[in-house]
């Protein structure tokens, strides 16, 4: 294993710990449970959003999807400033609608799988995509684990099944697992609302280049990044660079039916 790649903002203890090797018999590995990923775009301030959240929350408990939050920015001047938003998760909302072909972007924004998107609030529409995408062999098809090691979190993905796999981004998600926010202005104002997973950080981390590889995180990242939950996206570049398909997911604690 070898990564092409590494942001400069990575702390020293992450960037010496994400210089892993692959594991011993790394290619022996059980198949590992193969996850699809809905990405919500929304926000505190966007009174149309609660459905949606809601919808995620509905997605996280399936045991089959990664689901991730991502709250934008656009909507505080409406009054309140969303406590989970970042100019980061909008600035990868707008880097979506760039791989999308789309002019604008919208709350609340399902993205499943890094190639389609819907109102996140169509529970049923979403739900029909990702049989759709399964049907059509467009489920993602690498196998991922996160395992917790105590003092840090292990990545294990296996190896490409075959063929050319392309340019192809490690991006690591830092996530809170359930926040309970009291609304006190907006659209939204009185209102307390459940979020889960919802997105601290991401960073895109190195280049997996179709064989088996082992990644460490620490523990102490966690901590910095206000989180206590990560995911792992493999996730394919579009011709522009912007974010595409994704062909692998792993999330951690791990969702259960």
């Amino acid at each position: 294993m070898r990564f092409t790649r590494f942001l400069p903002f990575l702390t020293l203890a992450a960037a010496l710990a994400i210089f892993g090797v692959a594991a011993p018999g790394a290619d022996e590995q059980k198949p590992a449970k193969l996850l699809g990923v809905v990405e919500l775009f929304t926000s505190q301030g966007c009174n149309s959003c609660p459905p949606a959240d809601a919808a995620l929350a509905k997605l996280a408990a399936r045991g089959d999807v990664v689901a991730l939050g991502y709250h934008v920015d656009y909507w505080d001047y409406l009054g309140w400033s969303d406590t989970l938003g970042s100019k980061a998760n909008t600035e990868r909302q707008y880097a979506y609608a760039r791989g999308l072909n789309r002019r604008g972007v919208y709350t609340p924004q399902a993205v499943i799988n890094g190639r389609a998107h819907t109102n996140g609030g169509r529970y049923g529409e979403i739900v029909s995509t990702m049989r759709q995408d399964m049907a059509a062999g467009r489920w993602p098809s690498v196998g991922l684990t996160l395992t917790d090691l105590g003092d840090r979190i292990r990545v294990e993905a296996q190896g490409a099944a075959g063929g050319e796999t392309g340019k192809v981004h490690v991006v690591l998600v830092y996530f809170r697992g359930r926040s309970d926010i009291e609304i006190r202005r907006g659209e939204n104002a009185g209102k307390t609302i459940g979020y889960v997973n919802a997105v601290t950080d991401y960073q895109t981390i190195g280049m997996w280049e179709g064989e088996p590889m082992t990644v460490d995180i620490p523990h102490s990242e966690f901590a910095a990044k206000n989180a206590d939950g990560c995911a792992i996206l493999l996730q394919r570049a579009t011709p522009g660079g912007h974010p595409g398909e994704i062909i692998g997911a792993a999330i951690l604690p791990r969702q259960t039916s």
